[in-house]
């Protein structure tokens, strides 16, 4: 069904993995602010050079840049019905600016799709990813290698990265998500808009169809 859409969760909660494929099915672009952000740079667009910049330095892109690129996108022909936004807003901050523009274009947010996932499985998903110099990402639990610590094919030994440490993911999950990104959700709840919780655990087809019931095309 075509609107504006956000899915929102918790780092590991499957949003990039269930979003293409849901936007695909209401006949809405998946727009994802990371993927948009990283195309603009390597486009080198007037907006991906100014963002560059901040990349460059070391800061963080501000909130402002990537409304004007998300404005440009929403602005698409392929998004004239509606779209499903990934990765944006973080803050409230950033979804009062997103408020705003979205105002001006008289097209407010329709729903925002939450993925429940509780903090002890966010850790097991993330802290159990391991990764071999080529690429190539495993998980302990859920994708292992034949044989343990190797990758499959070139025999690469298989490493865990320092920011999926359980104990970094605790206090990105607790300090990040908790206190600075969980706001949003009350935010457009008092705004009154609808809200879709979907229990996010469970294999990626499971909540898939959990997704597909909620949100009949």
């Amino acid at each position: 069904m075509p609107g504006s859409y956000l899915i929102f969760g918790p780092p590991g909660a499957g949003k990039g993995t269930q979003a293409p494929r849901l936007a695909t099915r209401l006949g809405v672009p998946h727009v994802s602010t990371g993927d948009m952000l990283r195309a603009h740079v390597k486009g080198g667009t007037p907006l991906g050079v100014e963002a560059k910049g901040y990349m460059d330095a070391g800061d963080l892109v501000p909130d402002d840049l990537v409304v004007r690129m998300l404005g440009e996108r929403i602005a698409e022909a392929d998004a004239a019905s509606g779209f499903l936004l990934d990765g944006f807003p973080r803050t409230v901050v950033q979804a009062e600016a997103l408020d705003a523009m979205l105002a001006e274009r008289g097209r407010p947010l329709d729903c925002v799709i939450v993925l429940d996932v509780p903090e002890e499985e966010v850790v097991r998903r993330i802290s159990g990813r391991l990764v071999a110099q080529n690429g190539r990402i495993y998980h302990e639990l859920y994708d292992p290698p034949a044989t343990p610590g190797v990758d499959d094919e070139e025999g690469l030994p298989l490493v865990r990265r320092p920011d999926d440490e359980p104990d970094v993911v605790r206090n990105r999950y607790r300090n990040v998500y908790l206190a600075q990104t969980l706001p949003v959700r009350d935010h457009y709840r008092a705004a009154g808009v609808r809200e879709v919780l979907i229990d996010g655990i469970g294999s990626t087809d499971e909540v898939a169809a959990r997704l597909d019931q909620a949100l009949p095309a």
